[in-house]
C-alpha cells in the first residue's frame, strides 16, 4: 500500500480539495450513497451535502461500498435539497444538476468555471432532480449516451461526470 501513495486520513483532510461538491436529491439506495463517497474520496472533493430522505453515514450498509471514505470526505445534512442549493448559492457555487433536460449541456461540451466552486445535483434513482430544485439550478449538464434505455445508474453516472470535471479543472490549472 505504500508504493500506492495513499494519503492518511489527516493528510485527506489537509490536502487543498478539488472545488467540487456533490449534492445527492433523495437518493434512497445506501449502495449508491456509499458508492459516491468513494469517488468523492477518490477525486478529492470538497464534500458531499446529502438532502431529504437520503441515507447518512453511519450506517453499515453505506460503510460497505464507501470503504472508509465517511472518514474521510466532508458531508453535511440538508432536510431539503432547495435548502441544500439556497446555501450552496449563497456561498458563491455555480449549481448544475445532471440531468436530461430541455437545453441541457453535453457533459463533453461543458466547460467548468475554474474561478469558481461547483455543485452538482444528482437526483433520485427513479425521478431524477426534484422539480423545484430544478427550477433554482444554474443548469443542466447530460452524459450523452447512445443506447435504448437513456439511463444510468447514480453511482455510474457520479464515477462519469466526476472525472470529466475533475479532468477539465486539471487540464485549465495547468494552461
Amino acid at each position: 500500500m505504500d508504493e500506492l501513495g495513499r494519503k492518511t486520513v489527516d493528510q485527506f483532510r489537509a490536502a487543498d480539495k478539488t472545488p467540487l461538491v456533490l449534492v445527492l436529491d433523495n437518493v434512497r439506495s445506501m449502495h449508491n450513497v456509499g458508492s459516491v463517497f468513494r469517488t468523492a474520496d477518490g477525486f478529492l472533493l470538497q464534500g458531499i451535502v446529502l438532502c431529504g430522505y437520503t441515507p447518512v453515514p453511519p450506517h453499515r450498509d453505506i460503510q460497505k461500498t464507501a470503504l472508509g471514505a465517511t472518514e474521510t470526505v466532508e458531508w453535511q445534512y440538508f432536510p431539503t435539497t432547495v435548502e441544500a442549493v439556497n446555501a450552496l448559492r449563497e456561498a458563491g457555487y455555480t449549481i448544475m444538476a445532471v440531468e436530461q433536460a430541455v437545453n441541457s449541456v453535453m457533459l463533453d461540451q461543458y466547460t467548468p468555471n475554474a474561478e469558481k466552486p461547483l455543485a452538482l445535483v444528482f437526483g433520485n434513482e427513479v425521478s431524477g432532480v426534484d422539480g423545484e430544485v430544478m427550477k433554482l439550478v444554474d443548469g443542466c449538464i447530460e452524459i450523452p449516451q447512445s443506447g435504448m434505455k437513456h439511463s444510468l445508474n447514480i453511482s455510474v453516472s457520479t464515477g462519469i461526470v466526476v472525472w470529466d470535471i475533475f479532468a477539465k479543472l486539471k487540464k485549465q490549472q495547468s494552461s
